[in-house]
């Protein structure tokens, strides 16, 4: 009997410290793709200081906005140059921006929510040289630098997004 418990005893043991030793790989795992992320982030992100100097120095290169339809209302302005495209639409069809060409996306969402999803999916897809402006367009005009008015039409409403009546 007292074989018996100690047996029971060495293999509840053993499967402690296996869970324990599977929880410190897993947290060590998560560790580091955390990390790798940044770091890939970090290569493809640049400031509004670094893009308003490429700009500046008539360097080719491409702006997207790509906020939400509903950021655009409450901000109608865009970095002068930027072309804007729903984000739906990348998602849908990132070759709209070119994968030949320097691009930089923004928006204007916490985190650079939606600037962050096209740049993961363009970097699936093997682009380059593309960017995220790091802050979006509030970094850009917190530095002083200039926007203009956006006037072309956009839609708020996405039928896609309703539920077809039958």
């Amino acid at each position: 009997m007292i074989q018996e418990d100690s047996g029971a005893t060495m293999l509840l043991t053993v499967i402690a410290i296996c869970i324990v030793v599977l929880g410190l790989l897993t947290f060590a795992w998560i560790k580091r793709r955390r990390r790798d992320r940044n770091i890939e982030l970090e290569l493809h992100s640049i400031t509004a200081q670094e893009l308003h100097s490429l700009l500046a120095s008539q360097q080719e290169l491409l702006v997207f906005d790509v906020r939400q339809p509903l950021d655009l209302l409450a901000y109608p302005e865009v970095i002068p140059g930027a072309q804007r495209i729903p984000p739906k639409e990348v998602l849908e069809k990132p070759s709209l921006i070119p994968k030949e060409k320097d691009a930089v996306i923004y928006c204007t969402c916490p985190g650079e929510k939606t600037s962050r999803e096209i740049l993961d999916q363009a970097l699936a897809l093997h682009f380059s040289r593309i960017k995220f402006l790091k802050g979006g367009l509030a970094a850009w005009k917190a530095n002083g630098y200039p926007v203009e008015p956006y006037r072309d039409v956009f839609h708020l409403y996405d039928p896609g997004l309703t539920a077809s009546s039958g």
